[in-house]
């Protein structure tokens, strides 16, 4: 199959794990795959392996923290193959801690990382697919975390703040046929070890390449009609993400305290969602049930 054939991808975080395993995979369908990662030897390794597996891919190890080095990671590409069609906004950091045991360092890390840098390469990406007018595609990393998982609070707060990016940008950049959209990935990979070594169990047993699918079709023009979407993936589980919005109906009224209060006596306070990772019930045309697992 030639899905990608042509297409000119940028992947960070491709060292190992699900980044690696789609970049092979779109390799595999005809991309050309710029291969990113902090690890120098790494992500040469992946690169090398596309070439003798018969694919196209250079390796460009670099800290996508680096606002420059985001552009010319960008960059890279395009003096590789001419353009850009493509990004996969993979590359993150992961530490689990509860908010008493948290530390500025690890805050502001999983902050530059997960946002910063993955802000810095979508916007240098989308300001060349924009100058070169063919549209194109961006995938971020969301997570289940964003929902609110314990000692993940961290790791959850950056990846709702991707969630909420890719929902902006879809909006941004529709009509320039760009689309954006975000992964909620599962797999045994390094972040699953250090999920493991905090809670003392093991947690996935998925292996990364049972990702790799859904993110080529995601950035592939297969899926030309699907934006503004984050799509969870998660073993043999494939579902869309809720997005958030005003839960109906809304009251009114004159608010002060005892307004306020008998509101949620009588209304809001039964109508409470639970937090925690939840499932919850849309009809089509986006009636939400109060369903919830």
């Amino acid at each position: 199959m030639t899905w990608l054939e042509g297409k000119t991808i940028v992947m960070t975080g491709a060292g190992r794990g699900i980044g690696a395993a789609t970049a092979r995979l779109a390799a595999s369908y005809g991309a050309h795959v710029v291969v990113n990662d902090r690890d120098a030897a790494e992500a040469e390794a992946v690169a090398r392996a596309i070439g003798e597996a018969g694919g196209t891919a250079v390796s460009h190890p670099g800290d996508i923290t680096d606002w420059a080095a985001a552009r010319e990671l960008v960059m890279r590409a395009v003096a590789e193959w001419g353009r850009l069609d493509g990004l996969f906004n993979n590359a993150g950091l992961f530490r689990m801690a509860r908010i008493e045991e948290l530390d500025e360092a690890s805050v502001r890390a999983h902050l530059e990382v997960n946002v910063l840098g993955s802000f810095a390469c979508a916007v240098h990406a989308a300001r060349q697919m924009l100058a070169q007018g063919k549209g194109g595609a961006i995938l971020n990393v969301s997570s289940g975390a964003q929902m609110g998982l314990p000692a993940m609070s961290a790791y959850g707060a950056s990846k709702g703040a991707m969630a909420s990016a890719t929902y902006a940008w879809a909006t941004e950049l529709r009509e320039a046929g760009i689309r954006v959209n975000a992964l909620s990935p599962m797999a045994a990979t390094r972040m699953m070890d250090e999920a493991e070594r905090y809670l003392g169990a093991p947690v996935s047993s998925v292996p990364a390449e049972f990702n790799a699918p859904v993110a080529c079709y995601l950035l592939s023009d297969a899926a030309s009609g699907v934006t503004g979407q984050v799509v969870r993936i998660e073993g043999r589980v494939l579902s869309l993400a809720v997005h958030p919005g005003i839960a109906l109906p809304t009251l009114e009224g004159e608010w002060d305290f005892e307004t306020v209060a008998d509101a949620f006596r009588t209304d809001l306070g039964r109508r409470q969602f639970p937090s925690g990772t939840v499932g919850m019930t849309v009809e089509i045309g986006g009636n939400a049930s109060r369903t919830w697992d």
